[in-house]
C-alpha cells in the first residue's frame, strides 16, 4: 500500500496522541510518500511540544530520533517549480495555507505518477476536504 503523509499525520507516528495506534497499525507495512518541507513542518512541531512540555525532554528527543531515522526511507516529493505553481492554484482555489496547500500539490503529484493506488493521510480536516475533490483517496480511519 502507497500513503502519501503529511506532517500532522509523521507526528502522530513519531509522538503517542489520539489515532496513534490505530495509524501506526494500518501503515506499518506501506510505502509512505511525503514532500520534503514535511521534515521541518515535523520538527517545528515537535520543538512546540517541547516548549509546551519541557518535563517530557525524553519523549520529545525519541520522536526526533526515530524522524531521523525513519527520513531515509520515505519516499520524498521534491519541492520544485511545477510543485509551487501547483500549490499557488490550490491555495487559491481551496483557501488553504501556504505549507497545505504545499503538501496538496505534492500529494497530487505522487497520486499521479503512482503505478499502484495511493492513499493520502492527513489530519487537517480542509487539507482532507480539498484532497477529496481531487479525486484522492483518504486514508480511512476514526480521524475522518
Amino acid at each position: 500500500m502507497n500513503v502519501y503523509v503529511d506532517s500532522s499525520a509523521l507526528v502522530k507516528l513519531l509522538i503517542a496522541e489520539p489515532e496513534s495506534e490505530e495509524l501506526l497499525q494500518r501503515l506499518s507495512q506501506a510505502k509512505l510518500f511525503t514532500c520534503r518541507v514535511s521534515y521541518a513542518e515535523t520538527r517545528a512541531a515537535i520543538a512546540r511540544r517541547a516548549r509546551e512540555a519541557p518535563e517530557r525532554a525524553q519523549e520529545w528527543t525519541e520522536a526526533r530520533n526515530h524522524l531521523d531515522a525513519d527520513w531515509g526511507g520515505i519516499r520524498i516529493i521534491e519541492v520544485v517549480q511545477s510543485l509551487v505553481l501547483c500549490a499557488g492554484e490550490f491555495a487559491d482555489v481551496f483557501a488553504l495555507r501556504g505549507y497545505d496547500s504545499i503538501q496538496l500539490a505534492a500529494g497530487h503529484m505522487a497520486h499521479t505518477a503512482a503505478m499502484e493506488d495511493m492513499s493520502f493521510c492527513s489530519f487537517d480536516r480542509r487539507l482532507n476536504r480539498a484532497a477529496r475533490l481531487l479525486g484522492l483517496h483518504l486514508l480511512e480511519g476514526v480521524w475522518l
